[in-house]
Order: structure tokens, then sequence, then C-alpha cells
């Protein structure tokens, strides 16, 4: 097991009818902003839930935030923050609007002369304006880690940013709020919070026990709980057990004491920036060719994946290895998602050159766990994606 340090601050409220309960988290005379989407929430119930747990304060509303938080749209909530001496954020959404908290929680205390300097010089945020969450879509994990990626639509790009000063302070988990998401949206979930678990486990053993159950047992249960949650989303017992799997996924205890990938989803968000696709779907698309390309690297983890995971007993490590990979294109496949980018744009020549020159611009030499992937190999993969 490698050595690790792990802190994570963010308190969880779970469960039935906790978002009456977010008034307590608050500081009393806090100027809140809150932060949400396309305006769901206003259909579903949960706006009319936040509003009644929010009488006493001063909010300021700002919505629009779309499904890849896009730089352009913040700038315009940035400046809400800075004229209206904004104390305090409510983001209340998936992780596309957690994330797009995130990062003006950075930028309203960053001193340079452009926030986008923060993702497109990997700045770490050591602190930012203090907010908090209502999580109304499981996926990214994004409610209990201090990571975030923004979208800079002029220049189709997808960049992350982070840091100690960016996990919420609270974020409140209702299972209840899954009953009104569309079975796309579930579907992306479940592939997001899968894919997160691989990126963290499929490197090489490092004899992390504890760790390696952790994220397999994550799996087990998304497997066990999608066809349940998909065909019937007011299933409490399947949503509560999604919408933790999805936390747990990615609020970084998984990942420590071992090594991590991460590939996957560099070359994922420049599909997503390129062609507007789903971000679960871009990890369905890369994430096979990237283990078919890696094999030998990777093959003794996808070996202990398919017979811990998916109960593949029969044949060599190496056979077992690539049945496992198969297995995660199926589980995909099930959820109605495809795993090839033809599936999703007839516009994908040159693609793979292009994400190569990007990531040797930006100097992006090294990816995976062994830091040995080159953009050339990483042409190579995303042709295989295809």
């Amino acid at each position: 097991m490698l050595n690790f340090e792990f802190k994570n601050p963010t308190k969880i409220i779970f469960g039935k009818g906790q978002i009456e309960n977010l008034g307590k988290e608050i500081p009393k005379d806090a100027k809140v902003l809150m932060l949400y989407g396309g305006g769901s929430i206003k259909k579903n119930g949960i706006y009319e839930q936040v509003k009644n747990s929010l009488k006493g304060f001063e909010v300021i509303e700002f919505g629009g935030i779309p499904a890849n938080p896009e730089y352009e749209v913040l700038l315009d909530a940035l400046k809400i923050i800075k004229e209206e001496k904004i104390t305090y954020m409510l983001a209340v959404g998936g992780g596309s609007v957690i994330d797009g908290t995130k990062f003006l929680s950075a930028a309203a205390l960053y001193e340079g002369n452009s926030p986008w300097d923060i993702l497109k010089n990997n700045i770490k945020t050591e602190k930012g304006l203090p907010f908090g969450t209502v999580l109304t879509l499981p996926a990214t994990g994004s409610e209990m880690n201090s990571g975030s990626v923004i979208t800079r639509k002029e220049t189709q790009e997808k960049l992350a940013m982070g840091g100690p000063g960016l996990f919420p302070e609270f974020s409140i988990l209702d299972p209840l709020v899954v009953q009104s998401i569309p079975k796309r949206q579930l579907a992306n979930g479940i592939t997001d919070a899968f894919t997160h678990v691989l990126e963290q486990y499929m490197t090489y053993p490092t004899q992390a026990y504890l760790q390696d159950r952790f994220a397999e047992s994550i799996m087990q249960t998304l497997i066990e709980i999608a066809p349940r949650i998909t065909k019937d989303p007011s299933d409490y017992e399947a949503a509560a057990n999604f919408m933790w799997s999805c936390t747990m996924a990615l609020n970084g205890l998984i990942q420590k004491g071992v090594p991590t990938d991460w590939a996957v989803h560099a070359m994922g968000h420049e599909l997503t920036a390129l062609f507007g696709i789903d971000h679960a779907r871009t990890l369905a698309v890369v994430a096979p060719s990237h283990y078919r390309y890696n094999f030998e690297a990777k093959k003794e983890k996808l070996a202990q994946y398919g017979k811990r995971v998916w109960g593949l007993t029969e044949g060599s490590t190496e056979e077992i290895a690539q049945v496992a990979i198969s297995k995660t294109e199926d589980f995909f496949h099930s959820l109605e998602i495809e795993t090839k980018l033809s599936e999703y744009t007839t516009d994908y020549k040159g693609t793979a050159e292009k994400i190569s020159k990007r990531f040797t611009e930006r100097g992006w030499l090294g990816l995976g766990e062994h830091k040995t992937l080159a953009p050339s190999d990483v042409e190579k993969i995303i042709e295989m994606s295809y």
C-alpha cells in the first residue's frame, strides 16, 4: 500500500426529508447566492423545498448553469457575487451546478487578471468562498470532493481544477429526488460513477486489500441496482444505494494508498468539448479501448476485477482480463450507452490527431498510472474508440 493523507471535511446529511434542515447549516447572517441549472427543480418540488428552508435569509438566485458548466455563463454569476457582496453560495443541482459553484468559489477570491488562469495554469485553491450543496442528480461525486471541471465554449476546452478550499461545507443527499430523474440521466449517473471507480482501481496491484474491496463493492452495488433504478426511480431502496454509491465513488476514500489513472477522463473531456457528448458517455467510449491498448500493464487488475466483480472463474489471467473488458462494455450497453464514437457523431475523422496535438501543446506528455502514455498513445486509443 502506498503512503497517503486523507481529510474530507464535507458534512453529509443523508435521507428522506433532509432538505428541510438546510437552513441550519448556513450562517444566519449570510447573503446567499442560490445556483441551479435549467429549471427542473421548479417542476419536481425541490425548488420549493429549498426556498422554504431558506426563509429568513437574504437570497439571490442564479439559474441556467448548463450540463457542462460554461465559463462564459459562470462569469455572469461571478459578477453578481462581487456586486452584491455574496458571502455564501448554495448549489442546488447535479455535478455540473456543483462544479460551477466550485469555480465561482475559487474565482470570487482570486486576485489574478483572468479567472480562466485558475484552470489553464492548474492553480490549486487553498481558500474559496464557502458553499453547500443540495444534490439533485447522483453521478459525479462532486458533492463530497474538491474537484471541478469547467468548459469554455469559445475555445472548445474542458479543464479541471481543485484544491482543499473547494470542499462543500455540507451536502444534503435526499434519495427522494431520484424519482424525477429521466432514464437517460440515470444511465449517465451509473456509468459516470462506475467509471470513477475504474479510474482509481484499474491500475496495478499494490496490496491495498481494503481499498480494492471498497472499490469492488461500489461497482457490485451499481451493477445490482442498475436495472431496478432505471426501471423504477421511485424505488427508494435502490435510489438510496445509487446515490450513496455515486458519492463514495469519488469522495477520495478509495484512491488512498493506491495508484490512479484518470487518462480516460482526460480523453473523454476532449470528446465532450469537441462534440458536446454527455460526459458519462465519453467515458464509456474511451475506457474499453484504453484497457485493451494498455492490456499488459493492467491485466492483473483486470483479471482481479473479472473474478471479484463479474464472477469469472475459468481461463488464464489474460483470458479472464479480456472477458472482463467485454463484460464492462456489455454493462454499458445494458444501460443503452454506446461505446463507439461513431455512434455519437459522423464527424469523427481527425479527432484522434486533434486531441493528441492538444495534449502536446498543453505539455500533457505522460498520462496514466505510470505517466507513460504519450500524446501518440492517446491518438491510437482514440482511433480504437471510433
